[in-house]
C-alpha cells in the first residue's frame, strides 16, 4: 500500500511539474497568458471538463471506460431546457431532472457492463449514440434559451466582493467530497480494489457488479452536473453540446496519472490533468493557432498521455 501511495504522489507531482513548465512556457510565448484575467478565465473553462473527468475517473479506477459522457451532457441539457424554459417548471426541478437523467444513463451503462457482460467501450459507445440521438430528437434542431438569472447564477456569478466565480468554488467543493470518499470510505477502497484485481475482490466477498454499476452511475451523475454548469454559463442548451468532451475528460484522467488498466490514480491528479488540457487549449487560442491544428495538437497530447501510461504500466509489471 505504501508503494502504491508513493506512485500516486509521484504521478501527482509529475502532472504538477508539467503544468508549471507549460504555464511558464506559454507566458514567455504570450505574456497575456499570465494575466490574472486569463488565469481566472482558464479556471472558468476548466470547470465543466473537470467535473466530467471526476466521474470518468471513478470508472477508469475500476478498469472500465466511459465514452458516453459528452453525449449525456447534451441530452441532460436538453431535458432540463425542455422542463424549465418550454414547460415552465421551477429551476430546481429541471436541475434535479438533469442530474437524475445523467445518473440513469450511467446506471444503464453499468448494468449492461456488470450484468450483461458487455465490453465497457461497446456499452458506452451505444449510450453515446443513443443519448446524442435523443438530444437531437428532443431539440428538433432548436437551441433552447431564456433561463432565469437565478438559474444562471452558478454559471456566471462571482463570490461577493471577489473576482472568484461561484462555479470554481462549487467544482473545488465537489473535488473535496470525491477525495474524501475515494480515500476514506469503503466505496473508494472497493473501486480501487476492483481495478487492481477484480477476481480477487469478488472472491473476498465484495459485490463487484454493484460497485461497478455505481461507478458508471457516478460518471453519469457528474455528466448531469456538468451539463447544468454548461447551460448556466452559456444560457442555452444545444443538441451539439459536449462534442469531444469525453476525450478531454479521459485525457485529463490519464495526464493526471490515472492508469487505463484501473486500480491506480488520484482525484487531485485528475484535477491537475483537467487544468493542463484547458491550459493547452487556452494557450493555442492566444497564439492564434487554427482550430484544425488545435485538434491535431490535442490528439498528440492524448496519444503521449496514453503512451506514458503504457510505459508506466510495463515498468510496474517488471517490478
Amino acid at each position: 500500500m505504501k508503494e502504491k501511495l508513493k506512485k500516486i504522489d509521484l504521478s501527482n507531482a509529475s502532472a504538477l511539474i508539467v503544468l508549471i513548465v507549460l504555464c511558464i512556457g506559454l507566458t514567455i510565448a504570450e505574456p497575456a497568458f499570465g494575466s490574472v484575467a486569463n488565469l481566472i478565465n482558464i479556471l472558468q473553462q476548466v470547470t465543466v471538463i473537470a467535473v466530467l473527468a471526476l466521474g470518468v475517473n471513478v470508472v477508469i479506477f475500476t478498469g472500465g471506460i466511459d465514452i458516453s459522457v459528452g453525449s449525456v451532457v447534451a441530452f441532460t441539457g436538453i431535458v432540463m431546457g425542455k422542463l424549465i424554459v418550454e414547460n415552465g417548471m421551477p429551476d430546481i426541478v429541471g436541475v434535479i431532472a438533469a442530474v437524475l437523467v445523467g445518473a440513469a444513463c450511467g446506471t444503464f451503462n453499468g448494468i449492461m457492463i456488470s450484468k450483461f457482460k458487455l465490453q465497457p467501450m461497446i456499452a458506452t459507445l451505444a449510450m453515446m449514440s443513443m443519448a446524442r440521438g435523443a438530444a437531437y430528437t428532443l431539440a428538433d434542431g432548436q437551441t433552447i434559451t431564456g433561463y432565469s438569472a437565478g438559474f444562471r447564477w452558478i454559471g456566471i456569478a462571482n463570490i461577493p466582493g471577489t473576482a472568484i466565480p461561484v462555479q470554481i468554488v462549487f467544482m473545488v467543493l465537489l473535488y473535496i467530497v470525491f477525495y474524501y470518499v475515494m480515500k476514506y470510505r469503503k466505496f473508494g477502497r472497493y473501486i480501487y480494489s476492483i481495478g487492481g484485481n477484480e477476481e480477487a475482490t469478488r472472491l473476498s466477498g465484495i459485490n463487484v457488479d454493484k460497485y461497478k454499476t455505481l461507478a458508471y452511475t457516478v460518471s453519469g451523475l457528474c455528466a448531469g452536473i456538468a451539463s447544468v454548469i454548461l447551460v448556466a454559463k452559456l444560457n442555452s442548451a444545444q443538441s451539439v453540446a459536449g462534442l469531444d468532451y469525453e476525450m478531454d475528460a479521459i485525457a485529463s484522467c490519464v495526464i493526471g496519472g490515472t492508469s487505463l488498466l484501473g486500480g491506480f490514480g488520484s482525484v487531485w491528479g485528475t484535477f491537475v490533468g483537467s487544468i493542463i488540457m484547458i491550459v493547452i487549449r487556452n494557450g493555442l487560442n492566444l497564439l492564434n493557432v487554427s482550430s484544425n491544428l488545435q485538434k491535431l495538437v490535442i490528439g498528440v497530447v492524448i496519444l503521449l498521455a496514453v503512451l506514458a501510461d503504457s510505459i508506466r504500466n510495463k515498468a510496474a509489471a517488471k517490478k
